[in-house]
């Protein structure tokens, strides 16, 4: 039994919504903090790490005057890893309640807060905290279940210095939706400057650019020569060999078709040219800088044939 006699819900008993409904708003008005202590003074530390992390350089926060944030409230109240004294059971069997209906996710929706007076270094709170109201059943796109609301009032000595109104939605996860078709790597911008190059892919020979004025190499492909200016050119076709010249991995944002994380090499052919591609078969966090790799063709899909890069043998 809780402090006010509501009966836990035992998990054999069948449980209609609306006596569920009322068991929940049962626990409206219970303790779920009766005088638990903020475990630091307000303090100078503190503040600045809040401030540094916000980005807010309002003088009223620094000097010998200072006085905390007022949107700080909340933290003053925090019980970090190991919780705090005070709390009451009434919160924990009303959790356990909706868990066992099915309620087991939680997310926070909002907070109220009402500011009294500001708080000072050296104050130390003391805080009250009860079941103000739960919902009847609501649906959301997360899923149904039941909006559970706190209220925290926040003293220093016998002084009310705010308020705090916490909501969290307790709910049974929507059933998910099912899996969409995976979507198509994306297809390369092909015009009449790259065109040889792609023909050549397809054909699964690497194609690179040569000047015929002046015998450099160039890649990517452009219209003219990068080094004299002229616009003649033919083709050699690289031997495969190179190294990782440089990378990096992408972990973030992921992008539809890709799975991060995953590495993306600048890689230097034997040629003495670069180019990005991707290095497969090694784990991302095994490709190295000078690493020997070797070119593959690999089909995507029907019609998306791309360079890549393995480790080479003597280094795989």
């Amino acid at each position: 039994m809780s402090e006010g006699g509501v009966r836990p819900v035992d998990p054999l008993d069948p449980v209609h919504e609306d006596d569920l409904t009322a068991r929940l708003k049962a626990y409206e008005g219970h303790p779920a903090a009766v005088a638990a202590t903020g475990k630091d003074p307000v303090n100078v530390p503190m503040i600045r790490h809040w401030c540094e992390a916000l980005g807010d350089t309002n003088p009223a926060y620094t000097g010998p005057d200072a006085v905390a944030p007022p949107t700080m409230l909340q933290a003053w109240t925090m019980g970090g890893l190991t919780g705090h004294t005070g709390r009451a059971r009434a919160y924990d069997e009303l959790l356990a309640l909706l868990d066992e209906s099915g309620c087991t996710s939680v997310v926070a929706t909002d907070c109220e807060q009402e500011y009294l007076r500001p708080l000072r270094p050296g104050d130390e709170i003391t805080f009250d905290t009860v079941i103000e109201s739960v919902s009847a059943r609501k649906t959301t796109k997360l899923g149904t279940g039941h909006f559970v609301t706190t209220r925290t009032d926040v003293r220093v000595g016998d002084t009310l210095v705010g308020t705090h109104r916490f909501r969290i939605l307790k709910y049974a996860p929507a059933g998910r939706k099912k899996t969409a078709p995976r979507p198509a790597r994306p297809r390369p911008v092909v015009n009449r400057d790259n065109a040889g190059f792609w023909e050549g892919v397809a054909r699964h020979r690497l194609l690179i650019q040569r000047c015929t004025a002046c015998a450099t190499l160039r890649f990517p492909w452009l219209p003219g020569c990068a080094h004299c200016g002229d616009p003649g050119w033919d083709t050699v076709e690289a031997g495969g060999e190179g190294t990782v010249y440089s990378y990096v991995v992408m972990h973030h944002p992921p992008f539809p078709a890709f799975d991060p994380p995953y590495a993306v090499a600048l890689i230097r052919l034997a040629e003495g040219v670069r180019m990005i591609s991707n290095v497969v078969g090694t784990p991302y966090d095994k490709v190295r800088i000078g690493m020997p790799v070797r070119l593959e063709f690999r089909s995507y899909d029907d019609d998306l044939v791309l360079p890549v890069f393995s480790a080479a043998e003597e280094d795989a």
